[in-house]
């Protein structure tokens, strides 16, 4: 059985975004890009009603390309549970409340017990600093935790060596 993973908006907006100029924009978009080709199918991918709204934002042909790249991935439900460790996210302090988005990110992944949340967001969802706490606030919701990480750390390719 393969190891189960939330797919967070940002890695689809890096794979399937115009090349960017910025180098560290365009690293990211390459990694993401051999990341899709060569480790997505060792792990079952899921998405949730958030991702396909969060992707409909921007011209028409990056939505295009988002549903694209989106299309056949099996959706996450939201239950009770989801909602209310998302509330607890921000009313506890890691998630600024601007930002109810990304807690509701991490409690769909927590509550459908994915393996792995994969992200490129690192202000609010893969950050060092709250990493501990949202984890914390995560068990005591009975849940684990699952791996936050981003394309290039979920992949067997050695960057480095390139």
């Amino acid at each position: 059985m393969k190891p189960t993973l939330y797919l967070e908006t940002s890695v689809i907006g890096y794979y399937t975004g115009r090349p960017s100029r910025d180098l560290i924009v365009a690293g990211r978009q390459q990694i993401t890009r051999d990341w899709w080709e060569h480790e997505r199918q060792k792990y079952s991918l899921h998405i949730s009603a958030l991702v396909l709204q969060e992707s409909q934002r921007g011209d028409p042909e990056a939505i295009g390309r988002r549903e694209q790249a989106l299309k056949g991935i099996p959706l996450l439900g939201t239950m009770g549970e989801t909602v209310n460790l998302a509330e607890a996210l921000v009313r506890n302090g890691p998630i600024p409340a601007e930002y109810p988005e990304d807690a509701l990110h991490i409690a769909l992944a927590s509550t459908s017990r994915m393996s792995y949340l994969l992200t490129w967001n690192f202000r609010h969802i893969n950050n060092a600093r709250m990493k501990s706490d949202v984890m914390k606030i995560v068990a005591r919701f009975g849940c684990e935790c699952p791996v936050i990480c981003t394309p290039e750390e979920l992949s067997e390719v050695d960057y480095e060596s390139i």
